[in-house]
């Protein structure tokens, strides 16, 4: 019993793990919570949040931006400034150094990615 739990969790935790994935390149741009949330879990729901932030350097040719920015709850992260990558380089001819934006990130094989951003209204 103990070793089908394990295997069924194992399982479970995959084909989540594929949900989120998909809806991740799927409505990344769609910023809706309702039943995806349902379908990917806590951590889904969460990376959709959108977090505050200020453009401090911008690097195209390396496709990274620093950023300072609020806390980052669906990855654990305090309040600091640090650089990450961007899903799609053409996000950061959306913006210049002193931008206040808001964004969400998330791991993206292993590094964390801003997978959505807009500027602050």
């Amino acid at each position: 019993m103990n070793a089908f739990s394990k295997l069924t969790l194992a399982i479970a935790m995959a084909a989540g793990a594929s949900i989120a994935t998909a809806q991740d390149n799927g409505h990344a741009g769609h910023g809706s919570h309702g039943a995806h949330a349902s379908h990917a879990g806590h951590q889904a729901a969460a990376s959709a949040e959108l977090v505050d932030g200020e453009v401090k350097k911008i690097d195209k040719d390396a496709g990274k931006i620093t950023l300072r920015h609020g806390e980052i709850k669906n990855l654990d992260m305090a309040a600091m400034t640090m650089v990450f990558r961007v899903q799609d380089p053409a996000m950061l001819d959306q913006v210049k150094v002193g931008d206040k934006l808001r964004f969400s990130a998330d791991r993206v094989n292993g590094a964390v990615t801003i997978t959505q951003m807009q500027k602050a209204q």
